[in-house]
């Protein structure tokens, strides 16, 4: 089977000068790229010629940090992302009940609220979950899924009460007294919560499957992370592999503090190549949380109450050095959570450290995943490491003004600091950190080219970049970090036919445009997956 694309703009992201007139793809590969004469000569007699009537054809997006299976299981939860207030959480919640006809022997999730946006500025805790259920264990997840609230009985079931501690790496939220939990929890303090209703949660398999794969395939995305995953996360994958159920190339990550190790080794046949387009990257550590949140570990204090507040690390010294080290020494890829500047300095740290025990020097690739308040020291200290940048730049916009408000005007300009890392050579890609945002790459190169917020602000127009390099880091800069350069992120003879149509070409609209293009269709090598 032959395509030959023609007669619209080809961004080819090999070079920016480059203007061919048209691409030939056969049995799923780019084999001819130029004039459209030189490609009609390469062409057979039955070629399929796909006039693009202007529009734009350029390389398929790749998606360089999420977490796809979260994203299936969120799609059968209750929907927050829309609430503005208590009212609206309590209202979903309730329909949600009576709609899955759900009583006090299961439990509700939902996911998505964020007390950022809410009229009350708050966490809705139990007082207010209260409101929906007191029989009913409910569970609501922050859209940064680092924080949540539960109500009493989740609280009941969980076993949580005035003498439960906090966890290492996380916080049970109390009431005024200091004793009472309050149903507000951070990180690790989710942990018991979730266990104990995973078992009353009851999920359509097939529904979630048709869920995780579609709203990346309709933003021009061909290859998806799996970021953090658990050995059930890994299950599913390789179901959904083994069923020829993957429509786009999938890399899973397993969380190395949750037996991650002893995932990959029980499923090496999957491990560095891909098996009905699933394979496993390497390694995923989480070192801190949300600046968003409040829980991101910063060397430097938030601003506002409490005082000298920086939040908290996941993870002690020692562990960190001594996963760094193992995934070294076993030549994996390191992907590491770092949205506060002291887990970029624990990651720093205990990659160094584990490269000086290196026997053989190798090419790992490792990523510093989110990078919200990386310093410029430390994004020196990672060209030195090869450590690849993947920033999640969409902060700019989501939560830029407030950064603003928890870290004060010097730093909260500076977040998702693109140019400062681009200067100094850094591969730079982006993500969107799906399920936290749709992972909608034209948006997330918005931010980058124009650096506003939701109410407007410009946020640090010092780190702004131009079109084309941000257009690099969703498409070359991204296959880059997954060692498939060679194979994917650019228009190019013998690469993969994934490709993507829209509706403008972005290097000809007014930046500020950018955010609104449309994604025609989706190509995986050279099979038309979504068109709309």
């Amino acid at each position: 089977m032959e395509t030959l694309f023609y007669g619209g703009s080809i961004l080819t992201m090999e070079y920016p000068e480059d203007k061919p007139e048209a691409v030939l793809v056969r049995d799923g590969v780019i084999r001819k790229v130029g004039t459209l004469d030189e490609v009609r000569k390469c062409a057979g007699k039955r070629v399929c010629k796909r006039n693009l009537d202007g529009k734009c054809l350029m390389p398929a997006f790749i998606d360089s940090h999420s977490h796809i299976t979260m994203t299936g299981q969120v799609s059968v939860l209750a929907d927050l992302t829309e609430c503005e207030n208590f009212k609206d959480v309590i209202t979903v919640l309730r329909h949600y009940i009576e709609e899955n006809h759900i009583t006090g022997k299961r439990a509700v999730l939902g996911f998505g609220y964020d007390h950022n946006t809410l009229k009350e500025r708050e966490h809705p805790t139990k007082s207010v979950l209260d409101q929906v259920s007191k029989e009913i264990p409910i569970m609501i997840l922050h859209v940064s899924g680092h924080l949540a609230c539960v109500n009493s009985k989740a609280l009941e079931l969980a076993g949580i009460t005035k003498a439960t501690k906090n966890p290492q790496g996380g916080v049970i939220g109390r009431e005024k007294d200091g004793l009472e939990p309050s149903g507000y929890l951070e990180e690790a303090g989710m942990t018991t919560v979730q266990n104990v209703l995973a078992k009353r949660i009851k999920i359509s398999i097939m529904k979630m499957l048709r869920g995780m794969q579609n709203i990346y395939i309709q933003n021009g995305i061909t290859t998806i992370q799996d970021g953090a995953s658990s050995a059930q996360n890994i299950k599913i994958l390789k179901l959904m592999a083994e069923l020829h159920l993957l429509r786009t190339d999938v890399i899973a990550y397993p969380l190395m503090s949750a037996g991650g190790r002893e995932v990959l080794h029980k499923n090496k046949k999957y491990a560095g190549r891909y098996r009905n387009h699933f394979r496993i990257g390497g390694y995923k550590l989480v070192l801190d949380g949300s600046p968003q949140g409040r829980s991101a570990w910063m060397t430097e204090p938030y601003t506002g109450e409490p005082e000298e507040y920086c939040a908290y690390s996941w993870l002690e010294d020692a562990q960190v050095e001594e996963y760094a080290r193992e995934a070294v020494e076993e030549g994996q890829q390191l992907l590491a959570h770092c949205n506060g500047d002291a887990a970029g300095d624990q990651f720093l740290n205990a990659y160094s450290k584990a490269l000086e025990c290196q026997s053989e020097k190798k090419d790992l690739r490792p990523v510093m995943i989110h990078c919200q308040t990386v310093r410029n020291d430390q994004l020196d200290r990672m060209k030195k490491l090869s450590m690849i940048a993947s920033i999640f730049v969409g902060h700019v916009f989501y939560w830029g003004d407030i950064h603003i408000k928890n870290f004060g005007e010097r730093r909260g300009m500076r977040i998702s600091p693109v140019k400062d890392a681009m200067d100094r050579g850094l591969c730079v890609n982006f993500h969107q950190d799906t399920p936290v945002t749709r992972p909608n790459m034209m948006h997330s190169v918005w931010c980058a080219v124009n650096r506003i917020s939701k109410n407007g602000t410009v946020i640090g127009a010092n780190q702004a970049i131009g079109v084309y390099d941000a257009l690099k880091c969703i498409t070359i800069n991204a296959a880059y970090q997954y060692f498939e350069e060679e194979q994917k992120g650019s228009i190019k003879e013998g690469k993969l036919a994934d490709l993507v149509i829209l509706d403008k070409n972005p290097l000809e609209i007014d930046k500020r445009q950018i955010k609104d293009i449309k994604v025609l269709e989706t190509v995986k090598e050279g099979k038309c997956i979504y068109k709309k």
